[in-house]
């Protein structure tokens, strides 16, 4: 794996530049089992040294405990660290994007993180029952009351990014984008560049597959989220595993992990995507970063997609919010 210097990227126009690969903070609190504190610790201070200089939280995760449990690391790194966050999912579950919630919940989560403002901050999902125009006009007056520099989306259709993007700048759109997901080419990626919007890929790995070390579904821990995914459902799962075998191959001739395979194919798609693998581990966010390094040409990309079909079952399980974007899959 060639290892040439890679340039940071930018957050939209005028947002700041960020290491090429980021850091999913999720999965450091409980989706994936038990927290281990220690272990998120380390893995963030191996993020950062490795290059990945964008922090991904949100409110929901681990009920606002994800926001603290990187707020001791964040407060040594402050200067080093491009931390976003999200808000939009009511403790119950339930879609919120009320202009009260908003101005609740960036409180709430600067109390958490232990900051005076977040660089960059999302609406997690966008609300059928709030226009969209009213709740970026919520979120943009964080901007000027100084609590927040940077506004993004997650998981919004084409029309509601033009719309958000008509009140005031939107610096990055978070859509779940891989070589396994794909729903966003059609439509949502090509509005987000001509709004001048960077898309932030969440799950780049597929859930971890495209990483190569799941083997059997009953290797995930009993309270793993992934076991409410209908693409880890066991005939599914099993299918799913099957149709990658290429993709390993190829990662095994390329000397590289199967994950920086994934990644460096996003990377490849455009200056203006930034991956942002999740991790608990160390090893991992090393292992992320370093994709940065490896090239991949257009046939290189066009091959890999060949060796990812489309995989069996949707993205998430009917009672879970897609966002206003149906996906394709």
């Amino acid at each position: 794996m060639s290892t040439p210097p890679v340039a940071p990227r930018a957050l939209g126009a005028q947002g700041p530049a960020v290491g090429p690969v980021g850091l999913g903070c999720m999965p450091m609190s409980s989706v994936y089992g038990p927290a281990d504190e220690a272990g998120a610790h380390a893995a963030l201070e191996a993020a950062l040294a490795a290059g990945s200089t964008l922090w991904d939280t949100a409110n929901v995760y681990g009920a606002g405990g994800n926001e603290r449990l990187i707020a001791p690391v964040l407060a040594q790194h402050r200067d080093e660290v491009v931390i976003a966050t999200k808000f939009g999912f009511t403790p119950e579950g339930t879609i919120s994007g009320h202009p009260d919630d908003a101005r609740r919940c960036i409180d709430e989560s600067l109390e958490r993180l232990g900051v005076d403002s977040v660089d960059l901050w999302y609406l997690h999902r966008v609300d059928p029952q709030v226009p969209i125009e009213e709740t970026v006009g919520a979120m943009a007056a964080q901007v000027e009351a100084g609590k927040v520099r940077h506004l993004g989306l997650s998981e919004a259709s084409a029309d509601s990014l033009r719309r958000a993007s008509s009140v005031h700048p939107i610096a990055a759109l978070q859509s779940e984008w891989s070589l396994w997901t794909r729903d966003i080419e059609a439509e949502v990626l090509g509005a987000a560049r001509a709004c001048g919007t960077a898309i932030v890929a969440y799950c780049p790995l597929g859930r971890g597959m495209l990483a190569g070390a799941l083997n059997h579904v009953d290797e995930l821990g009993a309270d793993d989220y992934r076991r409410t995914g209908p693409r880890f459902a066991d005939e599914a799962f099993e299918a799913n595993r099957r149709a990658i075998a290429g993709f390993l191959d190829f990662a095994r001739e390329r000397a590289c992990t199967p994950g920086q395979l994934a990644i460096a194919w996003l990377l490849a798609q455009g200056d203006d995507v930034i991956p942002i693998p999740g991790t608990r581990k160390a090893e991992h966010a090393r292992e992320n970063a370093a994709a940065a390094g490896l090239v991949l040409t257009h046939e290189d990309c066009a091959l890999l997609e060949s060796l990812v079909p489309t995989p069996v079952g949707a993205r998430y399980a009917r009672e879970h919010a897609y966002g206003d974007s149906p996906p394709a899959s």
